[in-house]
């Protein structure tokens, strides 16, 4: 858990972590609209950043050069306040992105079932690490040990966006007020 002050700041920022296809874009619209608060989805911040797809990164300059500019966007939320951020399936799996997301804000693992992951994400080319169920399935077990460090994990299952905005919220201010005492 992080214990830095500024973590436990009314306003500090939430990162949604998890899988692709976890809904990380979709609770954190949801997520932002009911704290009223700005919604960042980091490989947006990227694609525009670098002017290519994240596909096309992946494709042109390799896993290695997306993970840098992953990683750079990361560094730059340090003082964005207001803020619930969506990051990239792998973001999380980096140790040093993992202690910089502790220092500056609350993390939110959205668990989610591989089966409705691989559902949600089947034939979308624009996934540069989707390919055939068993890799994906050797992905996800990989990343889980990273993304269970997580201040918080939240148990998707059959829940909207919606709903799972309201335990997120509900789970954030729990955690201010307890700061707060």
């Amino acid at each position: 858990m992080a214990s830095d002050e500024d973590t436990n700041r009314i306003g500090a920022p939430i990162f949604l972590i998890g899988f692709m296809g976890a809904g990380k874009t979709t609770v954190g619209q949801a997520l932002a609209k009911r704290l009223n608060c700005e919604f960042v989805d980091v490989d947006k911040l990227i694609e525009a950043r670098v002017g290519k797809s994240i596909s096309d990164i992946f494709a042109g300059m390799g896993e290695s050069k997306f993970r840098s500019f992953e990683s750079d966007a990361i560094d730059e939320c340090r003082g964005r306040e207001r803020a619930v951020i969506a990051l990239g399936g792998g973001a999380y799996a980096s140790e040093e992105n993992r202690n910089v997301l502790r220092s500056v804000g609350k993390t939110v693992w959205l668990d989610c079932p591989l089966e409705i992951c691989l559902q949600r994400v089947s034939g979308d080319r624009s996934r540069p690490l989707v390919t055939d169920e068993a890799q994906m399935r050797e992905l996800f077990e990989l990343r889980r040990p990273a993304y269970a460090q997580a201040d918080h994990a939240v148990q998707t299952g059959d829940l909207s966006p919606d709903q799972l905005a309201i335990e997120i919220a509900r789970i954030v201010v729990h955690d201010q007020l307890q700061a707060e005492f």
